[in-house]
């Protein structure tokens, strides 16, 4: 199954599992790349099962000032060492980000604004997860936009469908409905929505997201993905040989990392 049960999180799941032609086996790869909401959430038994998944490395897409344990948090103890990179898709700090993409970041309307706007850091992330250690945890705050953005470049370079991305992108938005918010620095309204708000929501964002996936090829040389770095993200989701030799390791911290 593709959904994870990691402990003290909802909305963690595994990008493998979804129909491609590209794929050997006929779908994504299982147990290389999963998406979800902010480590910090995650009790001692939720990295266990992490740790079972195969977990070996995290790319933090979150701003510098999101990052690090709330009081509301578990405390977890120490853990084994892990490959965490910091790689922000966003600068809430640049003028024209603020003006466009500030009022609508809960919206997949702001995906295509934040690849206009700033290329270079999409790009950046992209290279991380790349360059990762397979087994990777690919997080933001809520695990639902800038999570869902970057999951829908990774499926569509994979050969995923429209279709099969815009119900991947739904079900992190059903998850997230009606909890508590994980937002910062910003509101996130969706935390009170009902299940009738999110089917409208849905059928109001389902252009930008197929939008979005159209042309994955044309995405990637806007933003100046080069040849290799495609070639590794396409791998990791769809060659079926052992990869866990690969990626370079990065690390944005190295030994024990903080939870």
């Amino acid at each position: 199954m593709r959904d994870l049960d990691w402990d003290g999180c909802r909305n963690i799941r595994d990008l493998g599992g979804l129909p491609t032609p590209l794929s050997p086996t006929g779908v994504t790869i299982e147990g290389r790349v999963a998406r979800g909401p902010r480590r910090e959430l995650l009790t001692d038994a939720g990295w266990t099962a992490a740790r079972g998944w195969g977990l070996r490395s995290v790319v933090d897409l979150r701003n510098e000032g999101e990052i690090g344990r709330r009081e509301t948090d578990p405390v977890v103890e120490s853990l084994d060492a892990l490959c965490i990179v910091h790689a922000p898709t966003e600068d809430q700090s640049h003028p024209e980000f603020q003006a466009v993409c500030m009022p609508i970041l809960d919206s997949p309307e702001y995906w295509q604004h934040n690849l206009r706007i700033l290329p270079g850091h999409v790009r950046g992330a992209l290279a991380a997860i790349a360059g990762a250690r397979p087994g990777i945890l690919m997080h933001c705050s809520a695990g639902r936009d800038r999570t869902g953005m970057m999951s829908a470049l990774l499926l569509a370079n994979a050969g995923v469908s429209a279709e099969d991305i815009l119900a991947d992108y739904a079900t992190s938005v059903r998850a997230m409905a009606s909890t508590a918010s994980h937002s910062a620095p910003t509101d996130d309204r969706q935390a009170s929505w009902t299940p009738a708000q999110v089917d409208a929501w849905l059928a109001e964002v389902e252009p930008h997201v197929r939008a979005f996936v159209a042309d994955i090829d044309e995405t990637l040389d806007r933003l100046a993905v080069d040849v290799p770095t495609r070639r590794g993200l396409r791998d990791l989701l769809t060659e079926s040989k052992d990869c866990s030799g690969t990626g370079n390791g990065r690390c944005a911290m190295a030994g024990r990392p903080r939870p």
